[in-house]
């Protein structure tokens, strides 16, 4: 696969995590050691994430949700999207400026939106 644009798509982990598990089933006789080595551990490494519990479905109920703050970056998003927020302190360290730009009330909500759609298995009540 050749990256054209690297800046064009940003990828959830989920997506990624799919993506290896393609490639993974094709097993094309062109596939080289490495990129199986590469692959395999990737895919270990995913499905030990929140990712290997996420549905597209829930990702973008996620991001409509959470356009409710208007304020926040897609990348931000996409921080919590791969790093599913569990606690206050997760969202100050994902969120630029955090305090400022949310209130307490909303730091609760991304957090139960987080729960919600993104670590449905989560036992974690913060």
């Amino acid at each position: 696969m050749e990256i054209l644009n690297p800046k064009l798509q940003v990828l959830t982990n989920q997506e990624v995590l799919q993506a290896l598990r393609q490639i993974k089933d094709q097993k094309n006789s062109h596939s080289t050691r490495n990129l199986a080595t590469i692959t395999y551990e990737t895919i270990q490494y995913l499905e030990n994430t929140p990712c290997k519990d996420q549905t597209q479905e829930n990702i973008e109920n996620f991001i409509v949700e959470a356009q409710k703050f208007g304020r926040l970056t897609k990348s931000e998003v996409l921080t919590m999207i791969n790093d599913p927020p569990t606690l206050p302190l997760h969202i100050q360290l994902v969120v630029e400026d955090s305090e400022e730009r949310l209130t307490e009330t909303q730091v609760d909500e991304l957090i139960e939106l987080s729960k919600k759609y993104l670590h449905p298995n989560s036992t974690n009540t913060g």
